[in-house]
């Protein structure tokens, strides 16, 4: 990609973060049995739709957030259509990653349409992007227990949840191991929601890199706003006892204990 979209996309992609879910990709992988590299490319696909979404979840006409990891968000320093074009250029790079992988293992050849369709579903109308539409409709309202988790099992959770499932396709696992790495990441989406519902509250700028109380001020749907702090904890260490009961057909295999600590990363972090 050439500047300027080239330079506003590597900004965004170079900020950090946490890459928790090129982990859980690669962790997964290697829990359902694969080896070799070609986990790789799929792994950067997901960061970079996480990336793209990021970038646009910033921009004015959504959240309008001034920093992302603790550094000015791309709008900020590029200008709105710069960012605009440089998200939606992310989201297209990560497909041709997806089939980079192929090159690298000749087996994933025939596991790309399976792969293609996980990632679709996650980023798209009934995941992420329809998950921080309905996020958007509802600000200002008052949503009930049910409304605000079905807005955050597509808005967080199908993502980090597609995430899993990747390394479970990219390494040909059977359906059940796939499966239970579907519902792992599904869960632990949901626990890493509700605790960073809890850090717009509770969080230290200085560790979170973001503008504290953004939700509240925009009157968003969250956690702590309808189950209170403590009951909103309470969900986080539910969801994150469901992760693991769903990782019990994978407790002996390698890469599972990386999965687990990436949970338990999720629900005690701080940033």
């Amino acid at each position: 990609m050439g500047p300027p979209i080239g330079a506003a996309a590597l900004y965004a992609v170079r900020a950090g973060g946490k890459r928790v879910r090129p982990l859980l990709t690669v962790a997964a992988f290697r829990a359902a049995g694969g080896d070799g590299d070609a986990v790789y490319p799929v792994a950067a696909a997901v960061e970079l739709v996480h990336t793209y979404s990021l970038l646009h979840d910033d921009l004015p006409c959504m959240d309008d957030d001034p920093l992302r990891r603790g550094l000015p968000t791309a709008h900020r320093v590029y200008g709105e259509r710069v960012a605009l074009a440089s998200g939606a250029a992310l989201q297209h790079l990560a497909f041709l990653c997806l089939a980079d992988s192929a090159d690298l293992d000749p087996g994933v050849a025939g596991r790309l349409p399976a792969m293609v369709r996980r990632l679709a579903t996650g980023a798209g109308p009934e995941g992420m992007v329809g998950g921080q539409l309905l996020d958007l409709l509802a600000e200002g309202t008052a949503p009930d227990a049910a409304g605000l988790e079905a807005i955050h099992r597509a808005k967080t959770a199908a993502l980090l949840s597609a995430a899993c499932a990747l390394g479970g396709e990219a390494a040909g696992a059977e359906h059940e191991i796939v499966d239970a790495l579907v519902d792992f990441g599904t869960y632990l989406g949901l626990a890493f929601q509700i605790v960073d519902d809890l850090l717009d509250v509770t969080g230290d700028p200085d560790h979170t890199g973001k503008t504290p109380g953004a939700d509240a001020a925009r009157a968003k749907a969250t956690y702590p706003a309808v189950h209170g702090l403590e009951g909103a904890r309470e969900q986080a260490e539910t969801a994150a006892g469901v992760a693991r009961a769903a990782l019990e057909p994978l407790m002996d295999r390698p890469g599972a204990a990386v999965l687990l600590e990436t949970l338990d990363f999720v629900v005690d972090r701080i940033h």
